[in-house]
């Protein structure tokens, strides 16, 4: 268990869990929580015992995103907080391992943003995707622009990142967002049957196939993580320099 408790890991046989742990604001997610993420990633890399890390949030969200609370005010701050962004979706892109998603309810921003570089991902009906980045004054990122229209075809990927369409889980489905849906009242137990499925398979072979997979595209993905986030900076300083040029005509 973390010493803040907003990460809370354990294993379960050959697997390691991490689970969102801020349910009174949804499981969103601050710096703190994206660096152990990205630690934990790092550990779970060199350890031979663990054949696939499943990430999962507490509660009825599986994690709102960016906890815009903790969203730091000075420029300083804010680039720290952008290279720790920067490492966090860098972490899903490079792991190696069996990397499973299981979305126990709504998952927005980040936490939606960063389900296409998971390998697997199950699904509770009561589950949908929200990235509401323009109506928040935001660019879309967590490789986004990439993933999104290479896996639902660019007008729904449109709809999404530029217009704030809420996806249901039936919908992300059928595009293939996500691989599996469960009745909520049955999520638990027919997602970790399936986990428990795949993490039986032989680790060598698994490893390998989704290496020459993920292969293909993931300098690709590294730079539009770098340029997504690269935008976001480049927005906040255009917006800061504005409001300091029209405040000097008062």
């Amino acid at each position: 268990m973390s010493l803040t408790d907003t990460i809370i890991q354990y294993k379960k046989e050959n697997i390691l869990v991490i689970c969102f742990n801020k349910p009174k604001k949804k499981n969103a997610l601050d710096s703190n929580m994206y660096q152990e993420v990205k630690e934990i990633f790092q550990k779970a890399t060199t350890d031979d015992e663990i054949a696939a890390v499943v990430i999962t949030g507490t509660g009825n969200f599986y994690s709102s995103g960016n906890d815009l609370s903790y969203i730091p005010k000075t420029d300083e701050e804010y680039l720290e907080f952008m290279k720790v962004l920067r490492n966090f979706i860098r972490a899903f892109i490079v792991f190696p391992k069996i990397l499973i998603a299981l979305v126990n309810g709504p998952a927005v921003g980040i936490a939606a943003t960063s389900l296409p570089l998971c390998d697997l991902v199950l699904a509770s009906d009561n589950s949908y995707f929200s990235t509401p980045f323009t109506k928040l004054g935001f660019v879309a990122e967590g490789c986004s622009t990439l993933t999104f229209p290479r896996i639902m075809g660019d007008r729904k990927a449109l709809e999404m990142l530029l217009f704030n369409y809420k996806l249901s889980a039936k919908e992300a489905l059928e595009c293939g967002f996500i691989n599996y849906v469960y009745k909520h009242d049955e999520f638990q137990i027919k997602a970790w049957d399936k986990i428990k499925e795949i993490t039986e398979l032989p680790t060598i072979p698994m490893f390998a196939t989704k290496k020459l997979i993920r292969h293909q595209i993931q300098e690709q993905l590294l730079k539009i993580n770098d340029k997504e986030l690269q935008k976001i900076i480049q927005i906040k300083t255009n917006r800061l320099m504005k409001f300091e040029n029209e405040n000097s005509k008062l």
